[in-house]
């Protein structure tokens, strides 16, 4: 009871319930009633890797060495305890599996724990990785799901046959204790060194019920891309009188919540729209806003960062008022605002009407979310809620203005699929640059203005919050 009132009090879990280690792994069903629980084996495991902790570490008695959700999962305050665990342990354990991977509760374990590491390592530029992954079955690297590919984690160092059987075939097989052993202790060594390395900080628990997985919807396309573009100035052409303290050589440099944030803002976006299960590039608006071409179809959703100072230069608010006639309701703008910036504040109201002015469409499109993106994002922690919101809604567009083609071999099919990034086969179409050319108006893309509705409204849903 305690703890599910200090949560709704806002407040940090104390240390007495901040687990050492989070055991996320995928629930195996029963194949009959009243026969063996197939889950008792990785019980097992939990329960020798909380023993060489407790042996491992100064953990007084008493201490919540480990956490695994098996006991909570239909009880009353589940989804808190579990939000609770994600946002305090010190190190995060997935157990891989082509059933782990095909799990949208797994996917959001990840993706809560992930969060935090990215948060740390935006206020710090520091890398922050506190994910130490556990073979339960192989999987074949080309089954892993980008935020899983990306890890940089060696498993041969605790032993051959773990590599070959995972923790599963070890436990189950006899003769394999030997083995079994080993691999647990070296794991539990793992577990240590990590958490006494990395020292990621509890945070505010998120609300498991509504974060999104970090393997992507089921049955997405491992191959998805989104592309993100930063409208800001560099240190060099800045307006007068405006700080340099928040910019950098390049408009991929730009901190708008510098000091308390030390990680510049487009990089923090990539982190995180990596965490979505996507293949991220990242851009200039300066660099790209010439090579547009509005005859080519959307080749992936993208999201436009926009410094609400950029208005001040008169030849980038120009790029930006002509980007914004062109009907593409797949890029989706996002406009981090720091009210800590003494500079900002004073001139809020000014450079938000201004910003309005130039981009009219984007600033009123889509669901509530992006809306709300586009008006202002106040610190990185909202930025982290509201990003995966924003992400959503620009690839749902995508998928409904992308070019379709008929699969090879069949040209009686009803039902069309797209190729290219977002699609599941086929080769990509042509490459284009998100930004119009460098006018003072937009271009004709040969719509007779039936898309206006799309831009307006996004998809069925997209008035909505």
């Amino acid at each position: 009871m305690f703890l599910r009132s200090h949560l709704r009090d806002g407040g940090r879990v104390p240390a007495s319930v901040q687990p050492y280690f989070f055991l996320s792994y995928a629930h195996t069903p029963r194949f009959g009633a009243g026969g063996p629980d197939p889950d008792m084996w990785v019980e097992r495991l939990f329960r020798d890797l909380c023993s060489h902790v407790m042996a491992l570490t100064d953990l007084p008695a008493g201490a919540e060495a480990g956490f695994m959700d098996r006991e909570i999962r239909s009880g009353e305050g589940w989804s808190e305890r579990l939000g609770a665990a994600l946002a305090t342990c010190r190190v995060f354990v997935p157990l891989f599996s082509p059933r782990y991977f095909a799990s949208e509760m797994c996917g959001k374990e990840w993706y809560a724990f992930a969060q935090r590491a990215i948060h740390q390592g935006a206020l710090s530029n520091q890398p922050a990785e506190a994910i130490v992954p556990a073979l339960w079955v192989p999987v074949p690297p080309s089954q892993l799901p980008g935020p899983a590919e990306r890890l940089q984690f060696n498993h041969n160092t605790f032993g051959e046959r773990y590599v070959t059987d995972g923790l599963y075939g070890l436990i189950k097989l006899r003769g394999y204790a030997e083995q079994y052993e080993r691999a647990v202790y070296e794991l539990a060594k793992r577990i240590v060194r990590v958490a006494e390395t990395v020292r990621l900080e509890p945070v505010r628990p998120l609300d498991y019920r509504g974060v999104p997985s970090a393997f992507g919807p089921t049955g997405s396309s491992p191959a998805r891309t989104l592309h993100v573009t930063v409208a800001a100035a560099s240190r060099h052409d800045l307006p007068d009188g405006r700080s340099p303290e928040y910019y950098g050589d390049n408009a991929l440099e730009w901190n708008p919540y510098h000091p308390v944030a030390q990680r510049p803002i487009a990089y923090v976006a990539e982190d995180l729209v990596k965490n979505l299960n996507y293949q991220t590039s990242i851009g200039s608006f300066d660099d790209e806003a010439g090579h547009y071409d509005s005859k080519q179809p959307p080749t992936r959703p993208e999201i436009l960062i926009v410094d609400r100072w950029v208005v001040e230069d008169e030849h980038r608010r120009q790029r930006l008022a002509a980007f914004d006639q062109e009907s593409r309701p797949w890029v989706n703008v996002v406009v981090p605002w720091n009210r800590y910036d003494h500079q900002s504040r004073a001139k809020e109201i000014e450079l938000a009407r201004r910003l309005e002015e130039t981009l009219p469409v984007k600033m009123g499109q889509g669901r509530a979310a992006c809306r709300a993106a586009a008006n202002g994002v106040a610190n990185m922690e909202t930025l982290g809620q509201i990003l995966p919101q924003v992400v959503e809604a620009a690839a749902q567009q995508f998928l409904r203005h992308a070019q379709v083609y008929l699969p090879a071999g069949n040209t009686h099919t009803e039902r069309p699929r797209l190729l290219g990034p977002m699609g599941m086969s086929g080769p990509p179409a042509p490459p284009r640059a998100p930004f119009p050319p460098d006018t003072f108006g937009g271009h004709n893309d040969g719509n007779d203005g039936n898309d206006s509705n799309d831009t307006d409204r996004g998809d069925a849903d997209d008035s909505e919050s």
